[in-house]
């Protein structure tokens, strides 16, 4: 009998401080840096986002998101057997968030492992347990996107600190008898690492180059719509299916505009896709996931619905995840 994985619990968390665009401009305009919340608004469709307080990590926010799917599933950590965080800000150099993440879980023994995509890394870790599961290597998993991109912005360039928060979102994935993952396309092109990085790294004690994130934000937009447009579509294909047997498009959320972009040419109306930007802001690897649970929180997303799930990063990575919830 083929083996299958699907979806049985969501989960979220975001930390306690809530900054809106008031709130950052008016300390972005006690460091000299002038912005509004209509220029933010207008260019990207965020409203706030939410950051971490000293002394919190990837890995504190992804404990509260597990929790959370764990009890929606119905599991106790110590019946996972398969943990992968994707994330772009680790707790350390090593060892992986996934394991300082096991640890504090109680869910000792299985394969726990960081994923790096940057925002598609969500996509790529759900479609790699995915691969686990289905293959026998796993039985139960938890997939996660943490976040603290607040520790790597520049509070001086108007054009990034505006767009990125903290958070985390995590999901359950079970192996099922019958399918849930109906497809996965996966890519990267490395001609385009310095589009979107964060080029500093520590040697010998110290930080060489730049610890802080850069973006042509130009060329991400151009890049970002046509390659979200074909990944969704080969997904599709694999899985048999077309734009209309989608009932949500779940996008990584990083700017309205994109999302409105990829729509369009995917023939879906804005109704049928799941919009966090305007109060989360872009919190790369965690964004899908905790728009995921966002919306089947509030019932907006119902069990036996398709649902696409795509995201772009830096790299430059892009993919798409269809599935039945």
């Amino acid at each position: 009998m083929r083996r299958f994985s699907r979806i049985t619990g969501t989960g979220s968390y975001l930390p306690p401080r809530r900054l809106s665009n008031a709130d950052l401009v008016a300390e972005l305009a006690a460091k000299g840096v002038e912005t509004s919340d209509d220029w933010i608004v207008e260019r990207t469709g965020i409203r706030a986002r939410h950051f971490v307080a000293d002394g919190v990590y990837s890995s504190d926010l992804a404990l509260q998101a597990c929790q959370s799917a764990l009890e929606a599933a119905g599991l106790q950590a110590s019946e996972i057997d398969l943990i992968i965080v994707a994330t772009s800000t680790p707790d350390m150099v090593f060892p992986s968030t996934a394991c300082i993440l096991q640890n504090k879980l109680g869910a000792n023994g299985g394969a726990a492992f960081d994923l790096q995509a940057v925002c598609s890394g969500f996509v790529y870790a759900l479609a790699v347990a995915d691969s686990m599961i289905c293959t026998g290597a796993a039985k139960r998993a938890l997939v996660v996107g943490a976040e603290v991109f607040s520790r790597l912005l520049d509070f001086t360039d108007r054009t990034t600190c505006v767009l990125f928060g903290d958070g985390a979102g995590a999901v359950v994935l079970e192996a099922s008898d019958t399918p849930g993952i109906l497809a996965s396309d996966l890519h990267a092109d490395g001609k385009h690492v310095g589009i979107l990085c964060v080029p500093g790294h520590v040697s010998n004690g110290h930080i060489l180059g730049d610890p802080l994130l850069k973006m042509d934000g130009q060329a991400v937009f151009k890049l970002a719509v046509g390659v979200l447009e074909d990944a969704a579509r080969a997904t599709l294909a694999k899985a048999g299916k077309t734009e209309a047997d989608i009932d949500w498009l779940i996008p990584h959320q990083a700017n309205i505009r994109i999302m409105q972009s990829t729509a369009k040419k995917l023939k879906l109306s804005m109704d049928k896709v799941v919009v966090t930007v305007d109060q989360h802001g872009n919190t790369s690897a965690a964004s899908i996931p905790l728009a995921l649970d966002a919306a089947v929180r509030s019932g907006q997303v119902k069990p036996g619905q398709n649902l696409m799930l795509e995201g772009v990063g830096g790299g430059f990575t892009w993919g798409a995840v269809l599935l039945t919830l």
